[in-house]
Parts: structure tokens; C-alpha cells; sequence
């Protein structure tokens, strides 16, 4: 009996056949996550670009696991004073999601060192097998034959819509003839990323970093207002990592460490819920979501405590990490809280297994893109510089030449009954609470990997707690019976919804049997082969 291929969830049909099809090939996950990562850039812009970054947590069957950092770094210079800010190509945009509008910086002056392209050679030169052409051979066709835009694509354009009519190359991506924005049905096509692609394979990285693209990005920073030089991009590297590693009722739990957050959060959520739930209630049921409201109120004061999304106060290393996880301090919220009651941006993710058990979690983004299309490659610039949840000491203040933390966190797993799994998610700060969640269903429920990533969600977060899809009345029942609440008030969510992030996740139990589940709050989309 032939081998299983393997199994991807992600965020779109044309990213999961793009890894298949290098796995129907004899790729391993790595190649396929490669494919998929450069087909995202074609079918997901809004998302995924090689103008910006991410993370790849690997756990290769006859290797150890380690996370790959390739995501935006600050430049070496800043501005000097309130003048030479002004000069910046910098300005707010308002992102319209319907109910709701949100303000976003963008321009030249927002774009921080981008290191996709460097993470995509460096995973290969590790842990790929098959050559880098044959990799960007999807990712090259579906952006030279067009892909047909879904309502959500639709939708995500609709809501950056000022960034993609900012300039005239990319309006020229992202808009009909007639100048409006392309919609649901529209076929996007992207003939310049096609080649970059193309030229990437065949150049490789340095065509990016030091060579004629570097060159010209450079040159634009300098002309119109931006900040990167041409030593940004040269000296950009790729760290590697130790994952942060957490026992969760018998799992064995691997994720982006720090400098990142949104791995240590996850970890100590888990941590304070094996300490407050011995016992597991009902899934849905008061009791239960009471104890998951608990779990997040006391992360986001952990957080804010340790100021852990401040760049120069935050945990910068595992050291510190490992304070902050300490039983003692989880044990020392749990007492205070029962004293005291307790007063977003585009990403993507791939999840792949393959048959040889080689796990591969990779999540992406480009904030929103900072509306500059470099001339002649189809690739938008990120505008992380321009994020107010990544700035948090304010806009300019960064440190220079400093790796960004970042929400994002790839995550692999081995559970107590050996199913090995690969799971991450968009959504910014929903991010952790959505990972969370899914490793509960899965753990702690029994669920399967569909119904763990598509059952209703809660997150709490200042004050307020949002519930998905029915979750609300038994939020209200938790909070009743809550000796300390977790939140003020309740907001119900009728139907699934991309607020709650988009968690992609794929299994390999211990008799071979592989399983996906993308998730439909984000156009989700698996294959299994």
C-alpha cells in the first residue's frame, strides 16, 4: 500500500493545491510549504507577499524541532527629529470593515526590512528536496492565468480598498478598467509576480537583497520618503530559533518563542488552565466558558503587567520567557483574581504533514501592505513601521536594526495518544485565543480536527466579551455564576465570523490516517492525498 502524500489546510484553494501538487511529486512538507507560501502571494495579496515576513515552525521526522524568524526587521536609521518625520512618505488610512473602521499608516516611510524571500531560501537550503523552480512553478501559473476572486477575497479587498488605489501600480493589480475595485468573480491576474517569481529561482535571494530589486527599493526609499538603505536589506538574516515548549495534559505543545508573543501567551494560557480546570465541563456549557473567560481575562493582565508587547521592556529572551511561564507567578494571577475583579492585521497560515511525518507550520503577513507595488515585480510592501499594535511605544520610536515581534505563532504538536499535529492562525490579537481553543476542542473534547477548528469561539479582551455563534447566553450564565468576573459586557456574534481568526490545522494520527480542516471563518480551504 502506497504512502500517504500528506495534509494541508490553509487559507485558499489555490495555496492548497500548490502544496499537493509538489507532494503528488515526492516533495516533503517543506517543499510543499515553500509552494504554498509563494501561491499565497498570488491568491491571497491582501495576506501574504514577498514584501513582507513570518515564521516557519519545523519539526522534521528524523530532526529536531526549530522555528525559522524571518519576519520584518526596522532599519538601521530613524528619523532624526520632527522634521525629518514629516518628510516621510507616512500617512493614515481608514480600513472600512462595515461596522467598524480602523486606522492604518502606510506609504514608503511604513515599510520595515522584509524577509519572506530570505525565509523561503533558507527553509529550502535546510530541509527542501525538490529545486526551488519546481517550487514557484504554481505560484508562477495561477499569478500569470489570473485567480478568480471568492466574496471573503472580495470582501478583504473592499476593506483595504485605500491601500490598494494609493498608487497607480496598484491600482493597475487590483482594479478594473473602468478604476473600481476588482470584486467576487473577478479574475486577478499578476503577470509581474509571475516573473519575480521566475527571476527569483533562478537568481536566487540575492536578486532580492543585493541585487537589482534591492536596488531599485532602495532608490525609491531614498527618493520618496522611506527609510530602508541598501545595508537594511544586505544584512538581513534569518534567525533560527528553539521553539518555546509547553506540556499540556500529557501534549507535548511547540511555538514561536520570543521575542514574539503570541506563543508564550498561548503557553500561558494552557498553564493557567490545567491549573483551574482538573476536570473538563461540557463543551458550550456555562461552567466551561466561565473557565475559559477566566483563562483569557488573566492573560491579558499577565500581558499588560510584563509589558510584553513593549519592544525595549518586554521578554526578549527565553530567560525571561521562562519567569513568565513560571507556575509561581500563574499561581499569583490565579490568587490575585479572586480578590480583585479585573478592570488586527492581514496574516495567513499553512498548515502541512506529510507521509513521512515531517510537520511544517507557517504563518505569513504583510500588515496591510503600505500600497507601494515595486515597479516591475508585482510584490507590495509591507507597512509594519505603520502598526499601531507592533509600535507600541509609538510611531518612529522604534529601535533600529531590531527583529519586530509579532502575534503570529506556528505551532506543532504531538499529543498524548502520539497524533501529531501542525496548527496556526490569522486574526492579530485573536490569534492566541483562537489556537487556544482549537487545542482544547481537540484535547480536551475529543473533537475532530473539522469539528475542533469550526466550533463556535470566545475572546475576552478589555472588558468585553465576544461570543461566536450561540456562546453568548452561556457566557452570560458563566459570568453569573463567577465569583470574579472576567468581563462587563457580552457581544454575540450570530454566525462565524473573521474576527475569531482563521485557524488552519492538519493531523497524522499513529496509524498513518491524515486529516485538514481549513477554516471557514477565513476561507479556509484543505486537501488530504
Amino acid at each position: 500500500m502506497a504512502r500517504p502524500k500528506g495534509a494541508v489546510a490553509c487559507g485558499h484553494p489555490v495555496t492548497a493545491a500548490a502544496a499537493m501538487e509538489v507532494l503528488a511529486e515526492g516533495g516533503n512538507a517543506y517543499d510543499a510549504a515553500i509552494a504554498a507560501m509563494c501561491a499565497a502571494a498570488a491568491a491571497e495579496p491582501v495576506l501574504c507577499s514577498l514584501g513582507g515576513g513570518g515564521f516557519l515552525t519545523a519539526w522534521p521526522a528524523d530532526g529536531e524541532p526549530r522555528v525559522y524568524d524571518f519576519f520584518v526587521q526596522t532599519p538601521m536609521r530613524g528619523p532624526r527629529d520632527a522634521a525629518a518625520i514629516a518628510e516621510l512618505d507616512f500617512y493614515p488610512i481608514h480600513a472600512d470593515f462595515g461596522t467598524a473602521t480602523q486606522e492604518f499608516h502606510i506609504g514608503l516611510g511604513a515599510v520595515a526590512a522584509p524577509g519572506a524571500v530570505r525565509g523561503l531560501f533558507a527553509v529550502h537550503r535546510d530541509l527542501g528536496s525538490l529545486p526551488i523552480r519546481r517550487l514557484v512553478e504554481p505560484a508562477a501559473r495561477h499569478a500569470r492565468e489570473g485567480v478568480l476572486l471568492r466574496p471573503v477575497d472580495a470582501y478583504l479587498f473592499s476593506v483595504v480598498g485605500p491601500i490598494l488605489t494609493a498608487r497607480e501600480d496598484s491600482r493597475a493589480a487590483f482594479t478594473r478598467p473602468d478604476g473600481s475595485l476588482l470584486s467576487d468573480g473577478d479574475r486577478m491576474r499578476q503577470p509581474d509576480l509571475a516573473d519575480m517569481l521566475e527571476a527569483l529561482a533562478e537568481e536566487g535571494e540575492a536578486l532580492f537583497y543585493d541585487g537589482a530589486v534591492a536596488t531599485a527599493l532602495v532608490a525609491a526609499c531614498r527618493e520618496q520618503g522611506g527609510l530602508l538603505c541598501d545595508q537594511d536589506l544586505r544584512d538581513y538574516r534569518v534567525i533560527r530559533r528553539q521553539p518555546l515548549e509547553r506540556r499540556y495534559r500529557g501534549a507535548r505543545f511547540l511555538t514561536n518563542p520570543p521575542p514574539s508573543t503570541g506563543g508564550l501567551l498561548i503557553a500561558f494560557k494552557l498553564q493557567a488552565m490545567e491549573a483551574l480546570a482538573r476536570e473538563t465541563a461540557p463543551f458550550g456549557s456555562a461552567a466551561r466558558v466561565a473557565t475559559l473567560g477566566r483563562v483569557m481575562a488573566l492573560t491579558n493582565r499577565a500581558r499588560h503587567d510584563h509589558h510584553i508587547d513593549d519592544e525595549q521592556a518586554g521578554l526578549q529572551d527565553e530567560a525571561a520567557a521562562e519567569r513568565f511561564l513560571s507556575s509561581e507567578l500563574i499561581e499569583r494571577y490565579l490568587d490575585v483574581a479572586e480578590r480583585h475583579p479585573p478592570a488586527t492585521r492581514g496574516t495567513t497560515h499553512i498548515s502541512v504533514i506529510d507521509g513521512a511525518r515531517n510537520m511544517a507550520s507557517l504563518t505569513m503577513s504583510n500588515g496591510e501592505g503600505c500600497g507601494y507595488v515595486l515597479p516591475g515585480t508585482g510584490v507590495m510592501l509591507n507597512n509594519m513601521l505603520g502598526e499601531e499594535d507592533l509600535n507600541a511605544g509609538g510611531f518612529h520610536r522604534w529601535q533600529p536594526a531590531t527583529r519586530l515581534a509579532s502575534m503570529m505563532s506556528p505551532s506543532i504538536a504531538a499529543l498524548a495518544d502520539g497524533t501529531l499535529l501542525a496548527l496556526g492562525s490569522g486574526g492579530s490579537n485573536r490569534i492566541r485565543t483562537a489556537m487556544f481553543q482549537v487545542l482544547l476542542n481537540l484535547i480536551d473534547h475529543g473533537m475532530s480536527p473539522k469539528d475542533a477548528v469550526e466550533a463556535p469561539r470566545l475572546h475576552v479582551e478589555n472588558g468585553l466579551a465576544n461570543a461566536e455563534d450561540g456562546l453568548g447566553e452561556a457566557c452570560r450564565d458563566g459570568l453569573a455564576l463567577a465569583e470574579t468576573p472576567f468581563a462587563e459586557e457580552v457581544r454575540d456574534w450570530p454566525r462565524h465570523n473573521l474576527f475569531f481568526g482563521g485557524a488552519h490545522l492538519a493531523t497524522l494520527r499513529p496509524d498513518g490516517g491524515l486529516a485538514a480542516a481549513g477554516d471557514p471563518r477565513r476561507g479556509g480551504a484543505e486537501l488530504v492525498a
